[in-house]
């Protein structure tokens, strides 16, 4: 009896470990090697250094008290911007009758693909001291309109860019509210409007939440616009305070100053999401509708609103495109805009500066080889994620999007200490690293969100007939999640070719990317030049996002 009660037992032992060794165990244990590589050995590296030294007396320096004032005012002040705005804008195409929606709604999601140091050089011929607008103002009142230097450009521009995250969260969240509870409110004497905003409204409040800290991580590591807006009028972050003491060298052991600020931020941001996902728990679900969705009338509004919504979504995005093509036409700034002071040389000189072709085909190579290995890996954690539920596969889906609150300096910081032990220190492989870092998440979220929504009974049937596990995520998920993968690779593709905030400090003889030269453009004071090349760069992104954004009614 003892030999056959052990025998079925001895079995079942088998087959749990031939479970554990499955196909889907090896391919957790492989990513969890490449995000151990690509993540934690970065962000380690940062801890380790950070801890070394005997720097926390440095995060008391009157320096980075100011530097951290104006990056929490700057980051908190346009992450609420943003999001009304952003709401404003969602609320306004997808639940009202407003004119020309379609071509409003691609227009306001432009500046999301525009990088924001092209937007700071384009507003600066917008707003800038020697542009045409303050220049008329100043002959009739003997002073600038407003002059975008400082903290209050820094704050616009972060809003302005960073808006279109808003209204891309909160349009999906709205789609997701049935429509039955607004006419529930109209059955019971509510108005058009008054039924949104007492009942479409509260219930956005965590997508609402949700955008604000998304926004305000991103711009709290952000590096272009405060680097070209701020600095003139001496409106300090901490992303430009790092750049200045790597650079500078002012400071003993830059590299174990610049890590503890980036665990201080690193604390904040995981801090912000945590908050985050708690509040995110307690929020209920909404059974879907199949209501028609039913536009809220405008009335005798529509047509004053529809003038007001497409003078500034034009002021926002097609003003900033003109004056990047007055720069870049012009002989000089500040001359008149007459046929006299009109040239290409500008343009001719950008496409025929060597440094800025180098970088532009570094940037290329660089963005679709990062976009290959996050597209893969990405692929492979949110179908682990999605699919195969589990402590370890949560835990590394976690650890896929932790890049996501480390500010991108900092992120830098943590690969040029690795580079010399790994032999990566000048040579373009440090910045894909980094870029794979970075990017790796965009792809996993692509993944795993949509893929989370899908009912299982396609793999389920599989497995019935006979599938293993491996072959049924292959077959079946795999399939389903390709589009949405390959839709990653492509954003990770856009975010990479026209990146600064990480080329910037990785930067190396043979490793000079198009951010960096349009960056050093501008320092440099080749004004017209770094324009030409950022109406190239914005032009070619409005393309991209023309094809990219479906058409709606």
């Amino acid at each position: 009896m003892s030999t056959l009660a052990a025998g079925p037992a001895s079995r079942r032992a088998r087959g749990d470990g031939r479970r554990r060794l499955d196909g889907v165990s090896i391919l957790t244990l492989v990513l969890w090697l490449a995000c151990g590589a690509f993540i934690l050995l970065p962000v380690g590296a940062i801890l380790v250094l950070a801890s070394r030294g005997q720097q926390a007396e440095v995060l008391l320096q009157g320096d980075v008290l100011e530097a951290g004032a104006n990056s929490l005012l700057s980051a908190g002040v346009s992450a609420v911007l943003a999001v009304v705005v952003g709401t404003v804008f969602a609320v306004l195409l997808d639940r009202t009758d407003l004119p020309g929606r379609s071509a409003l709604r691609l227009l306001a999601l432009s500046p999301l693909l525009m990088p924001p140091f092209v937007g700071a050089i384009a507003w600066l011929g917008v707003a800038g001291p020697t542009s045409a607008l303050n220049l008329w103002w100043r002959d009739i009142f003997g002073g600038p309109l407003w002059s975008i230097y400082g903290a209050d450009g820094v704050i616009a521009l972060l809003t302005i860019h960073s808006y279109p995250i808003a209204m891309l969260i909160v349009s999906a969240a709205l789609r997701r509210i049935p429509t039955d509870l607004e006419q529930a409110a109209r059955i019971g004497g509510a108005g058009p409007v008054r039924a949104l905003t007492s009942v479409t409204i509260p219930l956005l409040r965590p997508a609402l939440l949700s955008s604000f800290v998304l926004i305000a991580v991103g711009n709290l590591a952000d590096f272009g616009i405060p680097s070209i807006i701020g600095l003139p009028e001496r409106f300090t972050t901490l992303a430009t305070l790092v750049y200045r003491y790597l650079q500078s060298g002012t400071v003993e052991d830059p590299l174990a100053v610049v890590a503890t600020i980036g665990v201080v931020l690193l604390i904040l941001a995981v801090l912000a999401l945590v908050a985050d996902a708690m509040v995110g728990r307690r929020v209920w679900e909404l059974d879907s509708s199949s209501a028609v969705v039913e536009r809220v009338s405008l009335g005798r509004a529509r047509g004053g609103l529809g003038v007001a919504m497409w003078l500034v979504v034009l002021l926002i995005t097609v003003l900033p495109l003109f004056a990047l093509l007055t720069q870049t036409l012009l002989r000089a700034p500040g001359v008149p805009l007459t046929w006299e002071n009109l040239t290409l040389d500008h343009l001719v000189r950008a496409l025929t500066t060597r440094n800025a072709l180098e970088g532009a085909a570094n940037s290329v190579m660089l963005a679709i080889m990062a976009a290959v290995i996050c597209g893969v890996v990405g692929l492979a954690i949110g179908l682990l994620v999605a699919r195969v539920p589990s402590r370890a596969n949560r835990a590394l889906g976690a650890v896929a999007v932790v890049p996501q609150a480390v500010p991108g300096i900092v992120i830098a910081v943590a690969w040029l200490v690795l580079a010399p032990a790994l032999g990566l220190f000048n040579t373009p492989w440090l910045i894909l690293a980094a870029y794979v870092t970075s990017f790796t998440a965009l792809v996993v979220q692509a993944v795993a969100a949509p893929l989370s929504s899908t009912p299982t009974s396609a793999e389920e049937a599989a497995r019935i007939g006979g599938a293993t596990r491996v072959r049924a995520l292959i077959d079946i998920s795999c399939r389903m999640a390709a589009p949405a993968a390959l839709s990653g690779a492509v954003i990770v593709a856009v975010t990479a070719v026209r990146e600064l905030t990480l080329s910037v400090l990785l930067l190396s003889p043979g490793a000079q990317t198009l951010g960096v030269a349009i960056f050093s453009f501008q320092q440099a004071g080749a004004f017209s030049t770094a324009a030409a090349w950022s109406l190239i760069v914005a032009v070619l992104g409005l393309a991209v996002i023309g094809f990219a954004i479906p058409k709606t009614k």
